[in-house]
């Protein structure tokens, strides 16, 4: 028996394996039915499936309401403004096929888009006059920029990426940047409490210096707002853009105010004129210019050095009209403007805030080739008297630089903080000591030019926030406790007081003025080293290069190293 089933194992065996390789070479045709079923070996169904969406994504629908409504508006569309920002050919789009598609199902395990609704926030990379920056892009005419197919999700990504890769972001923001909607609560089935994950890592970057350049474009809105406010810098188009923390029909509901517009909400005329937003554009490509020049001069993190250029202006370029710009009769004012653009560097003068807070003015320049932050007091304004909105403008800009390591030129002609009932009211100096402890706790290099005056409580803070101090004056510099002006009254006010005739008491008060104006002739001050060097203003060019080519070989380095080391830490916001 065992000698059969042998025998017949010996038969079998040869013909199974026989089998089993003429299945493979000829499969059977339940096999065979099986390859109408079999994928491209080079992935060209997923490939398609990829290239069919990025059509739809970047192809406007021109009968979309949404598309028709931004156009009507005289708003370019989101991928528009993403192509008339970045340098040409420079856009790498991150989460490109992200949003909410419906699938059709085909033969067997393959499937097609049947629809497809984009992300309303187009993402990724791209170069701005050569700089390679991380950005986002609002999408209005999807949802109005409310959160959609993963918006969330991609804007956190590129806030970790703009800190992983230490680069430059950019926000065109236009509607809520992914905010809330009632909507959402239908589309869940549920309320939430807001979530604010993003909020970190924007914190996280301004505080490192990676550069944070929002512009509004369109209604900017709750968390758009937010997100465009938080940044460096931001400017806003005149023609379409506005910014609110809710739109007119939530207005309405809650402090009864009717019929409001977007632009009597939150225009320009609002919000850049009380420091919401810092610049004002004439419209959107005024804005993307604007975006590029302030970039230009930021480094792409604060463990950076900002970036230097060439410059044909010579570094010993006497300036001589400063000879005469300050008027010898004090009640007299003069351009401050004219001073900046006549020491920087030829066309590199860009103001930051000039529509509010203007008793100050600051912005950024180049001193041969350098980036310089400026500072100056605007006499043509409450004569020059530094007001809360003025000190809110200059502390502003203090922490810009720090966070930029960028060394800062002042040009101080300052009577003081203002003064009166609505100096008062305002809160000038709570605004005007949060203005001294930014002084006194940034770190970034200063060097100060005296022009005229120096009084008070400001200019000390101003002049004496750097140890040891580096500073000059001009032949025009008087300074004191109080101006003459006043000062007089208060300091002989029972001398003065006890002279009962009109004509005596004026002559004794023109005496006193003359006595002291002749004390405080400036060479006095410099005799007892009250004031360092009194400079002819025609040098002022060449002193400041001098002392901005040292700050940049031997200061800017060391500060690097500290700031590596964290023994600073610039705090933005």
């Amino acid at each position: 028996m065992t000698n059969n089933d042998n025998s017949k194992s010996s038969k079998t065996a040869p013909s199974e394996r026989l089998s089993q390789v003429a299945g493979h070479v000829a499969p059977r045709k339940r096999r065979s039915a099986r390859a109408k079923d079999e994928l491209p070996a080079d992935y060209s169904d997923i490939l398609g499936q990829l290239e069919s969406l990025k059509t739809i994504a970047s192809t406007p629908d021109t009968k979309n309401k949404g598309y028709v409504r931004q156009k009507q508006a005289g708003k370019l569309w989101v991928r528009e403004r993403v192509l008339e920002l970045l340098d040409e050919g420079s856009f790498r789009e991150v989460g490109s096929v992200s949003g909410t598609v419906q699938w059709k199902k085909l033969e067997g395990t393959k499937e097609e888009p049947e629809s497809y609704i984009p992300s309303n926030n187009v993402q990724g990379f791209g170069t701005l006059r050569g700089r390679r920056v991380v950005f986002t892009a609002d999408d209005f005419s999807i949802r109005a920029g409310h959160a959609d197919g993963a918006l969330m999700e991609k804007t956190i990504y590129m806030e970790k990426l703009a800190i992983a890769l230490k680069l430059p972001i950019i926000k065109l923001v236009d509607g809520s940047s992914g905010g809330g909607s009632v909507t959402t609560i239908k589309t869940a089935g549920y309320s939430y409490i807001p979530p604010m994950p993003s909020f970190k890592h924007v914190a996280e970057q301004l505080n490192l210096g990676i550069p944070n350049l929002g512009a509004v474009l369109g209604p900017a809105i709750g968390l758009g707002a937010a997100r465009v406010v938080a940044c460096h810098f931001s400017v806003m188009a005149a023609d379409v853009g506005s910014l609110f923390n809710a739109g007119p029909k939530v207005v309405a509901g809650a402090t009864f105010e009717e019929g409001l517009s977007f632009t009597d909400l939150g225009g320009p005329s609002m919000h850049c004129t009380n420091g919401t937003i810092d610049n004002l554009a004439a419209n959107e490509q005024e804005c993307f210019e604007q975006l590029r020049t302030v970039l230009s001069y930021l480094p792409n993190s604060g463990a950076s050095l900002p970036p230097i250029i060439p410059s044909d202006d010579p570094a010993d370029r006497p300036c001589e009209e400063l000879r005469t710009i300050i008027p010898r009769r004090k009640a007299r004012m003069y351009d401050p403007r004219k001073i900046i653009a006549a020491v920087v560097d030829v066309g590199s003068w860009f103001e930051i805030g000039a529509l509010w807070g203007t008793t100050a003015i600051v912005g950024l320049a180049r001193l041969a080739g350098r980036p310089v932050g400026i500072i100056s007091l605007n006499c043509e304004v409450n004569a020059g008297a530094l007001d809360a909105a003025g000190s809110q403008k200059i502390t502003r800009h203090l922490k810009f630089c720090d966070s930029f390591n960028i060394p800062i030129l002042q040009f101080v002609d300052v009577p003081g903080y203002a003064i009166g009932t609505n100096a008062e009211r305002t809160a000038t100096m709570r605004h005007g000591i949060a203005l001294a402890t930014t002084y006194f706790s940034t770190t970034t290099p200063v060097f100060s030019v005296v022009t005229r005056r120096v009084y008070g409580v400001a200019g000390g803070i101003m002049l004496d926030c750097r140890d040891p101090r580096m500073r000059v004056a001009w032949p025009s510099g008087e300074w004191g406790s109080l101006p003459l002006d006043g000062g007089i009254e208060v300091g002989h006010a029972a001398e003065l007081r006890a002279i009962k005739d009109d004509d005596k008491r004026m002559a004794r008060y023109k005496e006193l003025e003359e006595e002291y104006t002749r004390l405080m002739n400036p060479v006095r001050t410099a005799n007892a080293f009250g004031v360092e060097e009194i400079i002819d203003p025609a040098l002022t060019r060449q002193i400041a290069v001098e002392w901005l080519k040292h700050v940049y070989d031997e200061l800017l380095p060391s500060r690097l190293l500290d700031r590596a080391n964290g023994k600073i830490h610039p705090i933005f916001y």
